[in-house]
């Protein structure tokens, strides 16, 4: 099975308007589940109908199902913005898993095998790559940039995108749920609202993996203070804390520290330079227990340490640094000196492992072959980050939709779109407390990729399976406050 590949703006690229589709079996909780994996190109238009881009995409359905009425449908994004869907795709809730250790290490031979915690056994899959990530492309070279590369912009073509996949599947009348990691947190977000208002396509639930501030402010003193939490916790990892802290598990410190945080650091820090110089020293000796780092760099920081500063400061005793997606990881730097690492070690060890084992898996699992490059980070830039109200955008989404439910999921040791942040968005996406019911948080003993460690990919798809049972109403609920 092999796409059509034709030249076009000096590179190649796939038939805009293609797919092709291929029988499996994966067995999951101990059940033999048959499925066909569809590889498809479907074009995008722009506001006067004209084909400007098509998007690449691989689409999961269990073939014992003849009835797709009430199975349920789940569109798949990673983020960036520039990131193709690889990520979920072989490492989370696809039928098939990339060759790591039991930690997320990437092992030799590169390659694959059958995930036994997919989600496919409850709902169809669809992991969609935006313009110009994966092997998805611009096709019109006079073609605006500006309606792809952008956080509203993306959402507007995506939602027009989805509707259209939907229809062409025929599959309207099934629960629908949009999962998103990292920057594709900001894309569902913004997506889901975007679908009900222009589409008057409604969904039951959203699935936000490390999510990003969705717009949400934070600026000031509780911007410098929320990463506390997650310093504690990558401390903790690393063994790096005083004997009486360092003998208590993970969740007996982190509802210490983040109530150190909530309720004496933020208010403290809200009087800036005014705070009493006997406060500020007693806030950096409780800081340096739960950090791991010393009063004097914290207070040479004037209590608002850099996330930069402490990948590079934590074990520097011991020349190394911590990654930033994930703190678990570590790395070696040119010099021990500086106050930021040269490289982050967790992202470094992901390409090493993705890449290879997703190209031997469309070559030799779903018989794709082509002479593109499949871009893991595409071109995207300038990325206009302007108007971002996502977060906001959710909300609404939740108060005008009863049926729809939202799952945040987070690892304690990422650094990039940290655990309490996340937490922090969801306290404050609705400030009536109205909808709390409808938001849930989930955190996990890992990092951005929370997954791509073995007991935490097995309970995180467990936490997503439920999500969907929980979202999907019986037959005949109306959706009705």
């Amino acid at each position: 099975m092999c796409f059509t590949v034709w030249a076009a703006q000096a590179q190649q690229m796939l038939h805009s308007d293609s797919s092709a589709v291929s029988s499996h079996q994966v067995t999951i909780k101990g059940k033999r589940v048959p499925y066909t994996a569809t590889v498809g190109t479907q074009p995008v238009w722009d506001k006067k109908g004209k084909e400007v881009a098509y998007l690449f995409y691989t689409y999961y359905q269990r073939s014992d199902v003849e009835d797709k009425t009430n199975r349920p449908l789940v569109v798949s994004f990673n983020g960036g913005p520039g990131s193709a869907s690889i990520w979920m795709h072989i490492a989370y809730t696809g039928p098939v898993l990339l060759n790591i250790d039991e930690e997320g290490n990437p092992v030799q031979p590169y390659g694959y095998r059958e995930n036994p915690h997919s989600i496919l056994d409850v709902a169809d899959i669809v992991y969609v790559d935006p313009v110009n990530t994966g092997y998805s492309r611009i096709t019109d070279k006079e073609a605006d940039r500006s309606q792809f590369f952008g956080v509203n912009a993306d959402v507007n073509y995506l939602a027009e995108w989805v509707r259209t996949f939907v229809t062409r599947q025929n599959r309207w009348a099934s629960p629908k749920f949009l999962i998103g990691e990292s920057y594709g947190t900001t894309r569902v977000s913004g997506l889901v609202n975007r679908l009900q208002n222009s589409q008057w396509m409604y969904f039951n639930g959203v699935v936000l993996v490390s999510p990003t501030d969705l717009g949400i402010d934070r600026e000031g003193p509780v911007a410098a203070a929320n990463y506390l939490p997650y310093y504690a916790a990558t401390a903790w990892y690393h063994g790096v804390l005083d004997n009486g802290l360092q003998q208590k598990d993970l969740d007996e410190i982190l509802p210490e520290v983040e109530a150190f945080t909530v309720n004496e650091l933020i208010p403290a820090m809200v009087k800036g330079g005014f705070l009493e110089e006997e406060k500020k020293k007693a806030l950096a000796r409780k800081m340096s227990a739960y950090s791991g780092l010393s009063e004097k760099v914290i207070r040479e920081h004037n209590l608002a340490v850099p996330t930069s500063f402490f990948w590079k400061e934590l074990l520097r005793d011991e020349g190394l640094t911590v990654g930033r997606l994930d703190s678990r990881y570590r790395g070696v730097d040119r010099q021990d000196a500086g106050s930021r690492y040269d490289y982050d070690p967790a992202l470094s060890s992901w390409n090493h492992a993705f890449a290879p084992a997703f190209n031997h898996y469309m070559i030799n699992e779903l018989d794709f072959k082509t002479d593109i490059n499949y871009f893991l980070f595409g071109p995207v830039h300038p990325w206009d980050r302007s108007g971002d109200q996502t977060g906001e955008n959710l909300r609404s989404a939740l108060a005008e939709n009863p049926y729809l439910h939202v799952l945040i999921q987070s690892g304690y040791y990422d650094g990039g779109t940290d655990y309490f942040n996340a937490k922090y968005s969801m306290w404050q996406m609705d400030p009536s407390g109205k909808l709390k019911d409808r938001l849930s948080w989930k955190g996990y003993r890992s990092g951005h990729m929370m997954y791509l460690r073995s007991e935490d990919l097995e309970q995180a798809n467990d936490d997503i399976r439920d999500f969907i049972i929980k979202a999907t109403p019986a037959a005949g609920s109306p959706a009705k406050y």
